[in-house]
């Protein structure tokens, strides 16, 4: 005697493995989504990081009397110092835009959660002017 249930348990018995299959196909796509968030992470540190050492080093190379190759070498202490592991092959250039002004430029790569693949390329610079006493006219 048939039951009412039996188109019920025959469709379920052709649905039998589909939930396996939609993870199977599934499952890749959400991993590239979360590696590309975390990249993207880790892209954003290294730029705040490169941002942070290049306002450091202006910071030294403006103030008065300071020789201004102090610059540089400040910003890739601040880099070994707070983003070593983030920042790689970091670079610091050191520019004059205008007269009494200074410049520093910060770049390298991010880190890169893909193997045998390179971070994003990061630059990031600060200027500002060199401090100077000026006397006041008459």
């Amino acid at each position: 005697m048939p039951t009412a249930t039996t188109p019920h348990r025959a469709r379920l018995r052709g649905e039998r493995g589909s939930a396996t299959v939609e993870l199977a196909i599934l499952f890749p796509a959400l991993l590239l989504l979360v590696t590309a968030l975390v990249q993207y992470g880790l892209w954003f540190h290294a730029r705040s990081i490169a941002l942070a050492a290049a306002q450091e080093g202006v910071a030294a190379a403006r103030t008065y009397n300071a020789p201004r190759s102090d610059g540089p070498g400040v910003a890739l202490g601040f880099v070994d110092q707070h983003g070593g592991g983030t920042l790689l092959s970091a670079t610091a250039i050191l520019t004059t835009p205008g007269a009494g002004q200074v410049e520093i430029v910060v770049s390298g790569r991010a880190l890169s959660v893909i193997p045998g693949v390179g971070g994003a390329t990061v630059r990031q610079s600060a200027a500002g002017p060199i401090e100077r006493f000026t006397q006041a006219q008459p």
